[in-house]
């Protein structure tokens, strides 16, 4: 992913010679890849380094357990707003 970004970037400062707007173009690339495109692990942690021994740190299991938590209730709610639906999957589910 950073090689073709890096290359984007540079095809568009090329450019940007001939039309000023591609420089500005090529600047917007580079911070929105700064901001939202690299992974997490670039990004440094706010845990200070020590972890509990459990490998994630108390943040990442905090969004895991609201992304459970959420699936949770949404599956209630199909369940309840689709009985004879949810029942059908469950007994698919057993065989």
């Amino acid at each position: 992913m950073g090689t073709i970004v890096m290359a984007g970037t540079a095809v568009l400062v090329v450019l940007g010679f001939g039309n000023h707007l591609y420089w500005l173009a090529a600047v917007a690339v580079l911070f929105l890849y700064m901001q939202y495109g690299r992974g997490t692990s670039a990004t440094p942690s706010k845990g200070g380094g020590s972890s509990s021994g459990g490998g994630m740190m108390p943040s990442d299991y905090r969004s895991y357990r609201d992304r459970r938590d959420k699936q949770a209730k949404w599956e209630r709610r199909y369940r309840r707003e689709r009985p004879f639906e949810s029942r059908r999957q469950e007994r698919e589910k057993s065989k």
